[in-house]
């Protein structure tokens, strides 16, 4: 299957370098990086952390609470 994508020029041409450096075209590299997010195993896991997360028990915040004051403060 052919996908169209829209890139910046100059991002495609570090990216081609890049590729050609590890021996590989960028279609090659692009191809693999696709295979290895859409593996099965992968896909299992981080939808277990999401709801890991999404359902508190997956984080340890050691008592930790968010306060906005404290973000904005100025030092």
């Amino acid at each position: 299957m052919n996908i169209t994508l829209s890139v910046d020029e100059k991002l495609v041409q570090r990216a081609r370098k890049v590729a050609g450096a590890m021996g590989k075209s960028l279609n090659q590299v692009v191809r693999e990086y696709l295979e290895e997010l859409a593996s099965s195993d992968d896909l299992d896991s981080w939808e277990s952390e999401f709801v890991g997360l999404s359902l508190g028990s997956g984080g340890d915040s050691k008592g930790w609470r968010f306060n906005r004051d404290e973000l904005y403060e100025r030092t």
